[in-house]
């Protein structure tokens, strides 16, 4: 016979080729090992529970997190009154005339012969 032989009940020698076709490895007294994990099903479920509870809390902690921030943030469509909105268009509508335009340039201190100012480069 080829390998090593193990005795049976009867008495009979079973090589190591029969034992692991069997399904039964060598040295492997409990022929339910791969079952073995259902005997902690219960434990494995809570801890499963456990973790999914975790991240639903934290998802909810964050949303309301980003729900305060937005209450905190100004946003003119939402947090000003519904008159106000007309008020500001007419003051994007707004502008300077030539006229004024032109007294301020005559006012101005600046030098409209000067080069353009580009930053990180001397002169």
């Amino acid at each position: 016979m080829n390998g090593p032989v193990a005795k049976t009940p009867a008495n009979t020698p079973v090589t190591k080729e029969e034992l692991v076709t069997n399904g039964h490895g060598e040295g492997n007294s409990n022929p339910f090992e791969e079952y073995m994990w259902m005997e902690n099903e219960e434990d494995y479920n809570r801890q499963v529970e456990e973790e999914l509870l975790e991240q639903e809390f934290l998802e909810r902690c964050f949303q309301e997190m980003l729900d305060e921030e937005d209450q905190d943030w100004f946003i003119p469509a939402r947090d000003l009154p519904a008159g106000m909105g007309q008020i500001q268009q007419q003051l994007n509508g707004l502008s300077v005339s030539d006229t004024e335009k032109q007294e301020i340039v005559r006012k101005s201190s600046l030098n409209p012969e000067a080069k353009e100012f580009v930053p990180g480069v001397k002169y």
